[in-house]
């Protein structure tokens, strides 16, 4: 099964999201239940990621920065996967992260899937507020809160993907 990034931003080269990025991240994002009509669709979606030693802060924990970029880019893709389906579209709308607050609850370990869980909490006709976890072994390690906007012609991200 595709991912949201690889089905609507296949050459997209962002670090965190971004599928051609052979040295990025390369999060792959899926709506948490594909089989949903469009009342729950498009809310909330999960990401499991493995990180590699070179993401290492110090033996066995993850750099807190990259628990950030995995929390702001599966969001952003939450965000615009649910604006996408809000107004009936075809394919997700070119979305910037406004604002993201990042929490480090407590060391994410290395070595063990992550798994990211984000859900739309708020939404108007151009942008999504969002929620996120960062878990390891069933534990939340990081928490995201932000706010998403759907960019138009002009914006430099817009078209990006």
């Amino acid at each position: 099964m595709q991912s949201l990034q690889e089905q609507y931003a296949p050459n997209n080269g962002c670090f965190g999201c971004g599928p051609a990025n052979a040295k990025g991240l390369r999060i792959r994002s899926f709506p948490s239940d594909p089989a949903a009509g469009d009342g729950g669709a498009g809310t909330e979606t999960i990401c499991e990621w493995t990180p590699e030693p070179h993401h290492e802060a110090f033996p066995g924990v993850l750099n807190g920065g990259i628990c950030g970029a995995l929390l702001d880019c599966h969001s952003n893709w939450t965000a615009a996967f649910h604006l996408m389906k809000k107004h009936g579209q075809s394919s997700p709308p070119c979305t910037v992260t406004a604002e993201f607050n990042v929490k480090l609850k407590r060391p994410t370990p290395m070595g063990v899937p992550l798994t990211l869980r984000a859900k739309v909490v708020a939404s108007s006709d151009d942008r999504a507020t969002v929620e996120a976890t960062l878990s390891a072994n069933g534990k939340v390690t990081a928490t995201c809160h932000g706010e998403f906007i759907a960019v138009k012609e002009g914006h430099p991200a817009f078209h990006r993907w």
